[in-house]
């Protein structure tokens, strides 16, 4: 499978990838697999409908890591398709996906991604998810992540949720559920600019002892942008957990930050912490200071408060 430029530019964009990986990997491009391929440990097979995968990790499997990006980038486009993650006991993996839109018509593109982990116990994963549209249309680029994340005892996770920019409309649902000194770390990222929306369901549900959560937001909002976040953590054992939100307001956009914590045991401790402001004057000033003007000192700022 030979991409075009411009599918190398979105590839690249969202999974860092010049080429088609070695190893274990699924693309999709357009509504269809073009590269699906497993290796000695993890093994991707295609749902009967094309519509999705099962992705299975062989117990023990120690550094691999697979790519499974998505790419859209014919106008008007609109899918559903849901993705089945297994990790085998004891294995330490790191799966690479995303999606990026290219949409420059009046029409919508949109994919609604639902993906399912099942991490087994002793098992650990890092997942890394970015998100990103492009395209001068009118047509809207818009992105509907559901992810589901079961993690068995002793297991681990850390999951990175970026939308980089260009993204119209998001509705993003993240449901988890954690057993026995298992431990999960939820890490989002986010920019709006323009017109755009977009809104945050989370919810981690401790339900083992010595489990642990954290939910961990930055965003920036520009312009009329409009952003929700909502997170739900919890704690029906003994276990702890942790909700952050620091969120980077500008312009006329708005921002409304939704923490909620239950316990049901009197050792469970949860706290959180929110944040909404608007750049510190002091910190312009110094980067302006430095032959920086102003637009790209608020760059930087922005740059650095996102990473």
């Amino acid at each position: 499978m030979k991409f075009d430029n411009l599918s190398l530019e979105l590839l690249n964009t969202i999974s860092n990838l010049t080429k088609i990986p070695n190893g274990a990997a699924n693309i999709r491009v357009d509504g269809e697999a073009v590269v699906c391929s497993s290796s000695a440990n993890v093994t991707i097979t295609p749902r009967e409908d094309g519509q999705g995968f099962t992705l299975e990790v062989k117990p023990g499997t120690i550094g691999e890591t697979v790519h499974v990006p998505v790419l859209l980038t014919q106008t008007g486009l609109q899918e559903t398709v849901a993705n089945t993650f297994i990790i085998g006991e004891n294995s330490d993996i790191t799966i690479i996906a995303g999606c990026g839109i290219h949409n420059p018509s009046h029409n919508d593109s949109r994919h609604d991604g639902i993906h399912e982990f099942i991490v087994k116990p002793g098992a650990r994963l890092k997942y890394v998810e970015k998100h990103y549209g492009q395209g001068q249309g009118q047509g809207k680029r818009i992105m509907n992540p559901t992810t589901k994340i079961n993690l068995q005892s002793g297991a681990s996770a850390e999951m990175e949720m970026t939308q980089i920019k260009g993204v119209d409309d998001t509705f993003r649902s993240t449901i988890a559920r954690i057993e026995d000194k298992a431990s999960l770390k939820i890490i989002e990222r986010l920019m709006t600019d323009g017109d755009q929306s977009a809104e945050s369901d989370v919810q981690i549900n401790i339900v083992g002892k010595a489990g642990s959560g954290q939910i961990l937001s930055r965003s920036v909002a520009r312009d009329k942008s409009i952003q929700v976040f909502k997170a739900a953590l919890v704690g029906r054992v003994e276990c702890t957990g942790h909700v952050e939100c620091d969120s980077i307001i500008m312009d006329n956009a708005r921002i409304s930050s939704i923490p909620e914590l239950v316990a049901e045991d009197s050792e469970a401790v949860l706290t959180h912490e929110a944040a909404i402001g608007k750049i510190a004057g002091e910190q312009l000033i110094k980067l302006m200071s430095l032959g920086l003007t102003e637009q790209e000192a608020i760059d930087v700022i922005l740059d650095g408060f996102l990473r």
